[in-house]
């Protein structure tokens, strides 16, 4: 056999050898995929839910827990505000002697010292604050605070207008614009709005509801008023006054600020219960 022969086969039997080896590789190829494919159909059947279907059902179990979170929300909320004559009640049947502490034209100078005095009696009040005195950081630190200690933080306006003397356009930006605002700072919008000097409009109540918030005015309040604006004197006549239902107007001053923990201490001895305002509706 000459040298080309030989040379002749052996180059057909390396082609033979590879066609051989290729057909295998592809075979080894096909068999892998069938399992992996067998493999994924038995996972899936295992899992009985398809991805897509379990997210699905996951998105409805989340829902359901916030709804439900919202009705016991709403079932903690026992008490509301009678529009007629502004106490606080019972929605139901409960207690009489309560009283609902309410401090306006927060958070000026002295709304932090008396939030924390509050406190440490373990009572609960409604801050009502005005939007003039949260233009700048210290204003609204003071309002995060607020929130940050649990107190309910109430619409009193931005500037503190009368507002039977200033027009529709103004009294929207006085109300939406200072719960805008609050939302901003607290990431909440109040629930109770009151109006500066308790005087309200036709237009600023179906405002205040179209907002979602209560109307709130008083019963008694006296710190304003030239000979109360002291310790001993505002002290005794808020505890004097007292009335189940009562529904408690204080200010920012520095007169009430020394007379609260009295004030709140007396109303307590005569057996008064105060409300906690996330309960109210």
């Amino acid at each position: 056999m000459n040298k080309m022969t030989k040379l002749l086969l052996f180059t057909v039997c390396l082609l033979l050898t590879a066609c051989s080896y290729s057909q295998s590789m592809e075979s080894d190829s096909e068999s892998e995929s069938e399992e992996v494919k067998e493999t994924s159909e038995v996972e899936m059947e295992n899992n009985d839910i398809a991805p897509e279907a379990f997210d699905s059902e996951k998105i409805e179990e989340t829902e359901q827990e916030g709804e439900e979170t919202t009705e016991e929300e709403e079932k903690e909320r026992i008490y509301q505000i009678n529009s007629n004559n502004w106490q606080v009640e019972h929605i139901e049947e409960g207690e009489e002697n309560l009283v609902l502490l309410t401090i306006d034209d927060a958070p000026e100078h002295f709304s932090i010292e008396m939030a924390e005095a509050i406190n440490q009696l373990d009572v609960h009040a409604i801050f009502f604050v005005n939007g003039h005195f949260l233009q700048d950081e210290a204003g609204k630190e003071k309002l995060k605070l607020l929130d940050e200690m649990g107190f309910e933080i109430g619409n009193h306006t931005i500037n503190h207008p009368n507002l039977t003397s200033i027009s529709e356009e103004e009294q929207y930006e006085e109300i939406v614009g200072l719960s805008d605002l609050i939302e901003e700072i607290i990431d909440k919008r109040p629930r109770f709005f009151r109006a500066p000097f308790g005087a309200n409009t036709d237009y600023a109540k179906e405002l205040v509801k179209e907002e979602g918030m209560t109307l709130m005015n008083w019963t008694f309040g006296a710190d304003w008023e030239k000979e109360y604006m002291e310790k001993e004197a505002l002290t005794d006549i808020m505890v004097e006054s007292v009335h189940p239902g009562a529904n408690l107007l204080f200010h920012d001053r520095e007169w009430t600020n020394e007379a609260l923990v009295d004030i709140i201490e007396g109303i307590q001895e005569k057996g008064y219960k105060f409300v906690d305002p996330q309960k109210l509706k």
